[in-house]
């Protein structure tokens, strides 16, 4: 049977670490600096009036993709009708986009040409 030194359970594992740090050591702590970032692009939705897609169509879409109650999408429908277009919300680029396929692709199946844009916030 092979003996072997014992392990003494007190002895540390790992090398003492000293209380100072090296003394002539050209090492240096870096600082973190704090990044500014700057807030996303921002994108207005916009539906555009047409003589052909239902008001009711135009308030259920406000509702839908939206998420307006009611009387918001219908005020916001009356604006599209008397100013040609409305604000149905402001979002980042990619929800923008988002919205508006959605918007598409909703009027498509329902056979209205009603149409949707983004544009950028100033």
């Amino acid at each position: 049977m092979a003996t072997s030194q014992p392990v003494n359970p007190a002895a540390p594992l790992l090398p003492a670490i000293p209380d100072r740090p090296f003394e002539g050591s050209s090492e240096a702590v870096l600082e973190r600096v704090p990044q500014k970032v700057k807030p996303p692009h921002m994108y207005r939705v916009v539906l555009l009036n047409d003589d052909y897609t239902p008001m009711e169509f135009v308030v259920v879409v406000i509702q839908e993709f939206f998420h307006k109650d009611r009387e918001t999408a219908t005020q916001i429908m009356l604006k599209i009708h008397l100013h040609g277009k409305g604000v149905c919300g402001v979002y980042t680029a990619d929800i923008a986009a988002t919205k508006v396929e959605q918007v598409h692709r909703a009027a498509h199946e329902a056979g209205h040409p009603l149409q949707c844009v983004s544009e950028p916030v100033d």
